[in-house]
């Protein structure tokens, strides 16, 4: 399988790419204004504590307040107090690293269990735990990091706490690539521990790397052939980073100095449009409808113009076999988390059901995101989470429309000439005028004068005043003014 990362950069943002076989699976974006705030690390005061749901809110120096849980507080050795009382109290500095980015009305979401990535690694200064990456399954390599991250920690002649998790890009790594990582681990370490001990709260103190940078520590796998980035100065930027931490792709980064935007040229910003859509299209002409919402995301699959060449039974499975396939990208290119619910096609055969959860488990493996299937409800629905730690690719690039204020309806014409009829015999009720004007959307009005006419009339009877009409352009479908003469 053909994979390659593509990195867009212009002064007011990153962008980059995943595509496999020339289709796009991921897109990442980053505003330079706006960065995400996952991985940083600040010292922060406690401005308020929940004991009821044992929690506080936490002052890291943003607009809001941050939250963090009691089961996200370190204990102290030998310690067993549980409450967030015992753990904190306002006033107090704590130093904390950002899990969850702010997303919508809610504040950052952080821990005091602090780990710093690097290629191989994660160091963990806080506990003495040593872990493996589940997606490396061979018992046999997992024995051997193990081994070797235990002799470079002893050549090192490290006493101190501290604990590292070996990441999936560790698999075939050697002893002294090991090392490496051990040693930019403790030298960053050191700089940041100097700095919890000098620096007042809130401040931050340790800022995780831009976009391109990310992407080469965390996204790079065996698989990646190239690495195609479009900025000059970026190239250099990362061919330094690369040289220092990751020679072994040296050879698979490349300076893209066309003329033509390399997005357009992979077809990617037809895709990212496409990824904004309710609806997806299947190739075999069935389709997704994907809803997100507050708390859950929901997909539903339909057969659409598919009809099948059998029966309904074989129509019913392609479909959803094609749609499990489907999903799992839309998941990653959308970077949708949380709860979410997936309605396939009703199938009746076992088999058929196991077949398209199997798809989907196998789909989802491709996914750098953490991902749980829960299994099939009565209802015969589809239960999984997938975690959120950044905002979506909807959230990013879009806000609520302000006609309806993102329910994605809006009232009728009709519907608001009524509730107009209803606000003038409140009005008549409560105030003595002369007459009425009615300030409304061009739509409205022209309703008011044509098929509500009629009602108009009774209206003006019925109160004894006349009614006037008056277009205003700026307004919304729904948004209008009634205005005492």
């Amino acid at each position: 399988m053909s994979e390659e990362i593509l990195i867009n950069i212009t002064p007011m943002e990153s962008r980059v790419a995943v595509v496999e076989n020339g289709v796009l699976q991921e897109v990442h974006v980053e505003r330079t204004q706006r960065r995400g705030i996952v991985g940083n690390i600040y010292k922060g005061k406690v401005v308020r504590v929940l004991p009821g749901m044992q929690a506080a809110f936490i002052d890291i120096g943003l607009d809001r307040a941050a939250f963090i849980h009691a089961s996200e507080i370190s204990l102290r050795e030998g310690s067993t107090l549980e409450t967030i009382s015992a753990l904190v109290h306002e006033g107090q500095s704590l130093v904390v690293q950002v899990t969850k980015d702010p997303i919508g009305s809610k504040g950052a979401r952080l821990t005091t269990q602090l780990s710093i990535p690097s290629r191989y690694l994660v160091y963990m200064p806080r506990t003495r735990h040593v872990g493996i990456s589940l997606k490396i399954e061979d018992e046999g390599e997992r024995e051997r990091l193990k081994k070797v991250v235990a002799d470079c920690v002893e050549k090192e002649g490290i006493q101190e706490v501290g604990g590292f998790i070996l990441r999936t890009a560790a698999e075939g790594a050697g002893a002294e690539e090991i090392l490496m990582d051990i040693r930019y681990l403790r030298r960053l370490w050191d700089q940041i521990n100097a700095q919890i001990q000098t620096v007042g709260a809130p401040t931050e103190i340790y800022e995780d790397l831009d976009l391109a940078l990310r992407t080469l520590r965390d996204l790079v796998n065996p698989k990646i052939e190239k690495i195609r980035i479009d900025s000059r100065e970026t190239f250099q930027k990362t061919t330094q980073f690369v040289a220092e931490l990751m020679p072994e792709i040296a050879d698979r980064l490349e300076h893209y100095p066309g003329e033509r935007p390399i997005f357009d040229l992979y077809g990617v910003e037809d895709e990212i449009q496409r990824a904004l859509d309710r609806k997806v299209p299947l190739k075999s002409g069935g389709y997704l409808v994907v809803d997100p919402a507050e708390a859950m995301t929901t997909i539903d699959v339909n057969t659409g113009a598919f009809v099948g060449h059998r029966n309904l039974e074989e129509t019913i499975f392609k479909t959803n076999l094609e749609a499990a396939t489907a999903i799992a990208r839309q998941l990653r290119l959308r970077n949708i988390g949380g709860i979410i619910i997936i309605d396939f096609i009703d199938m009746e055969d076992e088999e058929h059901q196991r077949q398209v959860l199997r798809t989907l488990e196998k789909q989802l493996e491709r996914d750098h995101a953490k991902t749980n299937i829960i299994g099939i409800t009565e209802l015969g629905l589809v239960q999984m989470t997938r975690k959120r730690t950044r905002e979506s690719l909807e959230q990013v690039l879009c806000e609520p429309c302000i006609c309806c204020q993102g329910r994605g309806k809006l009232k009728t014409p009709e519907t608001v000439c009524y509730e107009i009829f209803r606000e003038i015999l409140r009005e008549a009720r409560a105030y003595q005028a002369v007459g009425y004007r009615v300030l409304a959307n061009q739509k409205v009005v022209d309703r008011l004068l044509d098929e509500e006419s009629g009602n108009v009339a009774e209206l003006e009877a019925f109160i004894g005043r006349t009614i006037r009409f008056q277009v205003e352009s700026m307004y919304s479908q729904e948004q209008y003014d009634v205005v005492l003469l």
